[in-house]
């Protein structure tokens, strides 16, 4: 499902211009920001960085995962 919404240009440009760098479309940069927007106000303890890069590591997919493998103790 769709739904049009009317957004600022410079927003758009902005999402435009983060969306090639992230190899995302626009629609799915703002999409992104919502959801990191959404959970920076959900958990304000934590950084924005923090929460948007555990968004994305979310996303990966699980078959491409490093396994955490803990050091051992010396």
């Amino acid at each position: 499902m769709s739904t049009s919404v009317r957004i600022d240009d410079t927003l758009i440009e902005q999402a435009r211009a983060a969306a090639k760098a992230e190899f995302r479309t626009v629609q799915g940069q703002i999409e992104f920001w919502a959801k990191v927007g959404r959970a920076a106000l959900d958990n304000p303890d934590l950084p924005a960085s923090f929460i948007a890069e555990s968004l994305m590591a979310m996303a990966e997919p699980r078959e491409e995962a490093t396994p955490f493998t803990p050091r051992s103790k010396k």
